[in-house]
């Protein structure tokens, strides 16, 4: 539509929903291809200009806007938009979640309501920013000025957004002592915060710089100096909500409270942005930029995802944390170190070959699906947990916790030698896993052809039969979809680490191990010494616990709820597959060597352990740069640092050092002139 059609349309008596989409029609025409900005600012020119040059459709226009400023509430835009209703995280989730779903109307004569319709694309933020000073002005002049014939002023307009303005101020401050007084934020804070009162002092002093403005107006310097107090509390209030941080990484992350904070920074940054607009010299300029600010924060506040990430970003970093002192002890880092991790490795493969018995034995129990997962969860559940009480190992397991082990060597990148310790810790890892997979699979295998050598010698039964046997080797074949299922188990063993870190913060938040050892009930059944011997027990072993148990269900049930919905999931973990293999060899015979579908099978063992730790490694990996926020650039110095390092000494990924090898230290030739 053209801008005569539209300014034909333009009728100040029409209803309130009418008026309100012939403004986003107008809109809609100021945007047009989204593409040039300079071509909207242009648009917006000869809007003024079309309405300047027609003294009839002018007083048409001041009329309509007249009506429009009288029937909409523009105070909860400025204070409240791009806020939660009621600052509380789950609150604003379901908020995006009914925005995403649920069409808005234009009739209504809230600001913050409209201005999704009015302002719906990215494209508005660049055109808004675009706006030069001299077409702002003539947009003030022309089409912002009280009608001709009211009774407003010619400051009239000016007062009216004055008081708008000290409205928004005085709801948003009052929201930021509200979050300041809510109670898991305020026991939180540092003693020496609280004593400063920022929050109780915060609305006394905005109630007088309202009183100043209305004695004295804007231009006086009693304004000025209580804006300035303003801004110096506001401050106050930003350095007390700091320190609930510190309290946050000792005792626990909480992403409600993390998002309270972001809530009152926010605010705080919005105060700042509404005393510009109130106190600059070009209040035409000032707007436009706080229109872009809202324009802009109207598309981060449409993703969930942002909320989500944004919100859990601290948590994030402490589960990374946690796991990489979890992960310390499963890196090897000289030949002792390698030994013994070659037999935990073992232990734990000849403990997964009982379990791998025990498997085949609930699946003859023919229960359905679910309670056939549910038993085989249990299964590998109670067989992980003990394997983890007898500090023994399985290979798959360890990538998720040592990759944040890993990445925490990078916290001080800029450190000499940084990225050389990062180097060795691949090198060390790398070496781990291959002292932890051959002890899984050396043992597993023999294990089981031992189980089956004894049922077959005590019972006659082979561990399963021929026609199970057959089966277990198609399904584990490299030909078929065995790849792809090793690949979800490594998202699976990422998740147990992630469900770990998070049972660990949830744990130490809440001060579980303290109420264990000095809760009165407790003590009274345990004794004072037991609850205390427990609380630090579980405070140790709940992340361990929690990691063998998730990964224990997710590996039974997760096939049993893809059945469900008819995926036809399966998960492949390289010591139980290799298992399962072996007692298939050990039912079919010698004449197996000959079948090739047992050295397909045998190949897709192969397969799986690589795919099941390359993935759970990556994933975690990533999650550990973010929580480190590593960057790019640093990134690209440590590809060529691993680069250099598998030139220069390539069985160092493979073998552990020698006592009298000295390790390269060349890592600052190819980096050190990235900054």
């Amino acid at each position: 539509m053209d801008l005569p059609a539209l300014l034909d349309r333009l009728d100040p008596d029409a209803p309130l929903a009418q008026r309100h989409v012939w403004l986003i029609d107008l809109l809609d025409w100021v945007r047009g291809d989204q593409r040039d900005p300079q071509a909207s600012v242009a648009r917006v020119r000869e809007l003024v200009d079309t309405v300047a040059a027609d003294p009839a459709l002018h007083a048409r226009w001041r009329h309509w806007w007249s009506h429009f400023v009288q029937s909409v509430d523009l105070t909860p835009l400025l204070a409240d938009y791009g806020f939660a209703p009621r600052t509380a995280f789950l609150s604003e989730l379901m908020h995006r979640v009914r925005r995403k779903l649920l069409p808005a109307t234009p009739e209504t004569g809230d600001m913050a309501e409209l201005f999704v319709l009015l302002l719906p694309s990215p494209f508005d933020v660049r055109w808004l920013q675009a706006l030069d000073t001299g077409t702002l002005q003539r947009l003030r002049e022309v089409l912002l000025a009280p009608a001709a014939g009211t009774d407003a002023e010619p400051d009239g307009a000016s007062a009216v957004w004055t008081s708008t303005l000290l409205d928004a101020l005085t709801f948003c401050t009052g929201q930021i002592s509200a979050i300041g007084f809510a109670h898991e934020i305020r026991t939180r804070m540092s003693d020496s915060a609280q004593s400063q009162r920022p929050f109780h002092d915060l609305p006394m002093t905005m109630a007088q710089l309202r009183r100043t403005v209305q004695e004295h107006g804007l231009d006086s310097g009693a304004t000025q100096l209580a804006a300035d107090s303003l801004i110096q509390q506001l401050d106050r209030c930003r350095q007390a909500a700091q320190t609930v941080y510190p309290h946050l990484d000792t005792h626990g992350i909480s992403v409600g409270i993390v998002f309270l904070l972001r809530q009152l920074r926010a605010r705080i940054l919005r105060c700042r942005q509404l005393l510009d607009c109130l106190l600059t010299d070009r209040p035409e300029r000032a707007a436009a930029a706080l229109l872009a600010d809202l324009a802009q924060l109207s598309q981060d506040n449409r993703s969930i995802r942002a909320l989500i990430a944004h919100s859990s970003h601290l948590t994030a970093a402490k589960v990374a944390e946690r796991n990489a002192e979890s992960g310390e002890h499963y890196i090897t880092r000289d030949a002792a170190e390698y030994r013994q991790m070659l037999g935990r490795a073992a232990g734990g493969g000849a403990l997964l070959g009982v379990t791998t018995w025990m498997k085949f034995g609930l699946t003859a129990l023919a229960l359905s699906a679910f309670w056939e997962g549910f038993a085989a969860g249990v299964n590998y559940a109670l067989s992980f947990v003990l394997i983890y009480l007898l500090h023994w190992t399985v290979a798959t397991k360890q990538p998720a916790v040592t990759a944040p082990a890993m990445v925490a060597k990078l916290r001080d990148i800029r450190a000499p030698g940084a990225v050389r310790r990062f180097v060795d810790e691949v090198a060390n890892l790398l070496r781990t896993q291959i002292a932890a997979i051959t002890g899984n699979v050396g043992l597993v295998v023999p294990v089981v052809l031992l189980i089956s050598t004894l049922l077959s010698v005590l019972l006659g039964l082979p561990m399963i039969g021929e026609e199970k046997a057959r089966h277990v080797l198609h399904d584990t074949s490299l030909l078929g979809p065995t790849p792809l299922f090793a690949a979800i188990t490594g998202v699976l063993l990422f998740a147990s680490s992630i469900i770990a870190g998070w049972v660990e913060n949830w744990f130490v938040f809440h001060k579980l191990d303290s109420a264990l050892a000095h809760h009165p009930g407790f003590t009274r059944r345990l004794g004072a010494q037991r609850a205390a011997r427990w609380g630090r027990w579980l405070r140790e072993h709940i992340s361990g616990l929690a990691a063998n148990v998730s990964l224990g269900f997710m590996l039974g049930l997760v096939p049993a709820f893809a059945g469900f919905f008819g995926l036809g999931l399966e998960v492949r973990h390289v010591t139980l597959s290799a298992g399962q293999v072996a007692a298939a060899a050990a039912s079919l015979g010698t004449p197996v060597l000959s079948d090739p579908a047992f050295w397909w099978a045998v190949a897709g063992v192969l397969v799986i352990g690589p795919l099941n730790l390359a993935v759970s490694f990556y994933l975690a990996f990533r999650l550990a740069l973010k929580a480190q926020a590593i960057s790019d650039v640093n990134r690209q110095r440590i590809n060529a640092a691993i680069r250099l390092r598998l030139r220069r000494a390539p069985l160092s990924f493979l073998l552990p050092p020698r006592p009298q090898d000295t390790e390269p230290e060349d890592e600052e030739s190819p980096s050190s002139s990235s900054p």
